[in-house]
């Protein structure tokens, strides 16, 4: 597997077509005025030993040896092998509610858009736990497996929002279930005595699809926790329709939606699946209490294969770079006997 360690210096490729313009401008002019100056006869007799061939030659060998060094400053890696490396840590999904009443904004800058702020932040915190989203609102379904690529998962989180499921509606039984399915497509071990798996559930409470404490039962009932996270507040707020914040969504009879937390139902389901409920707020997320319980949980060895020692290569550039450097020392621009029989240019040396 090959890896560039300094992409950055790529940039400097940029110098050899710009070093080849200014070379042949240069060119250019000095013909010029060697046309002021004399006729082609009498200059060569007057340039004497001059080569313009190897003055070409020279500068040839000065860009490949610039290019050389550049691609050595680039540092290209090669991984050597790929081998298993094994880590401790918990298996954690994070169901998240993209039903519409997510864009309320009694939370701000909105309930979706704060959670996904705060679980960006615990991505960061995590230490060889595997994550996984589950996304839902009248249907739930897997955004991310679980994986211990923490770049990846924040690379889906940051494209999730409420229009990516066409059903709406907050099915919260069918996201735990497919939370806990999850587990068991990934890891044989659900339902075990080790309580290594967690579900964080972030969603405002308002159920209206399913027996969601029934599925809190059954998910706990394999061994996995389920922690609760309230996105809004009991006073509610109205639902903005296309990110307006001049219209509001409306029921049949034309009055204003107000969407409000439910957290009592929020608890019973964490009281459920023996997890903790916290309520968020503009400022907290309560994230950081979920996380706190769940580095308490038990830690299994989790296996995965990576690439290592990425051997640098740099020196396969850097040395043919100095001995072109060298050679085009060596190299004058006069002419010489054993250069003229190489007629490299043409059938004469000029």
């Amino acid at each position: 597997m090959l890896q560039l360690a300094h992409k950055i210096f790529l940039y400097a490729l940029a110098i050899i077509p710009i070093a080849i313009l200014v070379y042949l401008l240069a060119m250019r002019m000095r013909n010029k005025a060697i046309k002021n100056f004399a006729e082609k006869p009498l200059f060569n007799r007057l340039a004497g030993d001059s080569s313009l061939s190897k003055k070409n030659l020279k500068f040839i060998l000065l860009l490949v040896s610039l290019t050389l060094l550049i691609i050595a400053l680039v540092d290209p890696e090669i991984g050597s092998h790929v081998e298993n490396v094994e880590r401790k840590g918990s298996d954690i999904v994070i169901a998240l509610d993209l039903s519409n009443s997510m864009n309320a904004q009694d939370i701000l800058p909105s309930r979706l858009e704060r959670s996904k702020e705060a679980i960006e932040q615990m991505i960061d915190k995590l230490q060889g736990d595997k994550i996984g989203l589950v996304v839902f609102a009248g249907q739930a379904f897997v955004q991310l497996p679980l994986t211990t690529d923490y770049g990846a998962a924040k690379m889906f989180l940051e494209d999730i929002n409420t229009g990516m499921i066409p059903v709406q509606g907050t099915a919260i039984g069918d996201a735990i279930n497919t939370s806990a399915d999850l587990f068991l497509q990934q890891d044989n071990s659900v339902g075990s005595a080790s309580r290594n798996k967690a579900i964080v559930l972030i969603t405002d409470g308002e159920n209206f699809e399913d027996d969601a404490l029934q599925a809190a039962k059954d998910a706990s009932a394999k061994g996995i926790i389920i922690h609760t996270i309230g996105m809004g507040s009991p006073e509610g707020a109205p639902i903005p329709v296309g990110g307006s914040q001049s219209g509001f969504m409306k029921d049949k009879d034309g009055h204003i939606v107000v969407t409000k937390l439910d957290l009592n139902l929020l608890q019973q389901i964490a009281e459920a699946g023996g997890g903790t409920c916290v309520r968020a707020s503009s400022s907290d997320a309560g994230l950081e209490t979920i996380l706190g319980q769940i580095n308490k949980m038990d830690k299994k060895m989790i296996s995965e294969k990576v690439y290592r020692d990425y051997d640098e290569q740099y020196e396969l550039f850097v040395i043919p770079a100095l001995l072109i450097l060298v050679l085009d020392i060596f190299i004058t621009e006069r002419k010489t006997k054993w250069y003229q029989r190489l007629n490299l240019f043409g059938n004469h040396v000029k």
